[in-house]
């Protein structure tokens, strides 16, 4: 694994070296006992460019270095080479990491981004969605923001913790609405996710003092 993370690190450095070995073998011995260099260079370089390193944030990501992460993205020059689906992984990841900058409006753009390219799996997509209506709660768009957690809920949200913010939410959002009922059934689906993270089990104390006082 390590090995195979430090190939993808210096690839595109492997690439350009056996790319230059291989014209200086070309012309002092002729082109077929360059060829063998001259596909190492095209993969190392290819996949340098449309695949991408992104494989090597995972580490960075684990460990929470954050800083790490950041700057394995922003070493990708040409994002608009790399894979749809990567491209997608890659809007969405600096939009995570705009995120925790508090850096909202550079967060959304690179969610959006990231959705127009299609996710590559449906729960990203959820998560993806979720945090777009989040931010445009907190701009004010009550509108946007309930038709987005709505659509994050439908695609479906990949963790616990997330889907019972969902639920909440929305069943702020149908109390703020008065429609009481709606409110009651997503306090529900918000218990039943049994949540562990402090905001949300502390969201849920607050609701419930009053929520069973709510008529519908």
């Amino acid at each position: 694994m390590k090995l195979f993370n430090l190939f993808i690190k210096y690839r595109l450095a492997i690439g350009i070296i056996a790319l230059l070995g291989a014209i200086a073998v070309n012309i002092s011995s002729g082109f077929w006992p360059s060829l063998a260099l001259y596909i190492i260079a095209l993969v190392c370089i290819f996949t340098h460019y449309f695949i991408g390193p992104l494989r090597l944030i995972q580490e960075y990501l684990e460990e929470g270095d954050i800083e790490g992460a950041e700057k394995i993205l922003n070493g990708i020059q040409f994002p608009g080479l790399l894979y749809t689906p990567i491209r997608s992984v890659y809007y969405t990841l600096k939009g995570n990491i705009a995120m925790t900058k508090q850096d909202f409006d550079s967060a959304e753009k690179f969610m959006k981004k990231s959705l127009s390219l299609g996710m590559p799996m449906k729960e990203a997509e959820g998560a993806n969605k979720l945090q777009l209506g989040m931010m445009a709660m907190q701009k004010g768009n009550m509108k946007e923001g309930e038709s987005l957690i709505r659509q994050a809920i439908r695609v479906g949200i990949p963790d616990k913790e997330s889907s019972a913010l969902a639920y909440l939410q929305m069943c702020q959002i149908m109390m703020q609405k008065r429609e009481f009922r709606s409110a009651k059934d997503f306090f529900k689906k918000a218990k039943a996710q049994k949540a562990t993270t402090p905001q949300v089990v502390d969201q849920i104390k607050q609701i419930e003092k009053y929520i069973s006082r709510m008529p519908g």
